[in-house]
Formats: C-alpha cells, sequence, structure tokens
C-alpha cells in the first residue's frame, strides 16, 4: 500500500514537474482570435481529410488546430503550442486555413460534427508559446 502511494506521487510529481518545464521553455503571448471547429470529413476539407496542409494525420482525440495565414506570419507556425481559453491542455498548430480567413483558428474535433457545431463561432483569447532563445 506504502509503495502504491509512493508510486502515485512520484508520476505526479514527474507529470506536473514535465508540465512546468514545458511550459518555461517558452514566452507566451496573447492574442485575439475568432475561433471555429472543424471535422475530418471529405465535405469539410478535401478528397484526404485526414492529413493537414503541413502533412500531419489527423485522428479523433488530437488537440490541434488550423490558423489563418496572418496569425502564422505573427509566429503560430507548424507545432506551436497554443493555450485556449475554455479548452483543457495544450493545442498544436498542425493545419493551415483557406487565404480568405483573417485572425482565425479552427479546433480539429475529430469526426463529432455535434461537437463542432455546438462550439460555433466564438471570439476569444488564445496564448501561443514562442520558443525562448537559449544561450
Amino acid at each position: 500500500m506504502v509503495l502504491r502511494v509512493y508510486t502515485i506521487i512520484f508520476f505526479l510529481l514527474v507529470f506536473y514537474g514535465c508540465k512546468d518545464d514545458f511550459e518555461k521553455n517558452y514566452d507566451w503571448h496573447k492574442i485575439k482570435v475568432t475561433a471555429t471547429a472543424y471535422n475530418s470529413l471529405k465535405n469539410q476539407t478535401d478528397s484526404n481529410p485526414h492529413i493537414t496542409a503541413y502533412g500531419d494525420s489527423l485522428k479523433p482525440g488530437m488537440q490541434y488546430i488550423a490558423v489563418s495565414n496572418d496569425l502564422i506570419k505573427k509566429g503560430l507556425k507548424h507545432n506551436t503550442p497554443v493555450k485556449i481559453n475554455g479548452l483543457d491542455g495544450i493545442y498544436y498548430v498542425k493545419d493551415r486555413m483557406h487565404g480568405r480567413w483573417k485572425n482565425r483558428i479552427d479546433i480539429y474535433m475529430g469526426i463529432d460534427v455535434k461537437a463542432a457545431k455546438t462550439w460555433g463561432r466564438k471570439k476569444i483569447s488564445i496564448h501561443y508559446g514562442l520558443p525562448k532563445d537559449n544561450p
């Protein structure tokens, strides 16, 4: 029993320690955007809905977003970590949106069309991490 408690405490310390270390490696920037949601379905993307514009594979449950081209120019490049107000965890930039969109992110919601529709379109704040310069 005591060994089990120590094991649990060890894993919690490692998990939370890694999270803090991860977040400390980035300078976090706040920006307001319009956020919508999308699914990996042919009628919402293209003929290969499970591959992003960067060539990454999409699978339900992954915390990925697509960003408009103007946000890429601000630093939200491929694999940039993003915290989205109202959602848990860290999302990663894995896809690009059509050039007509400005100041916009699209949150990947797998094949759950109901969740995407429930999300709708919102103006929210996000925080995105840019790697700190290492001396």
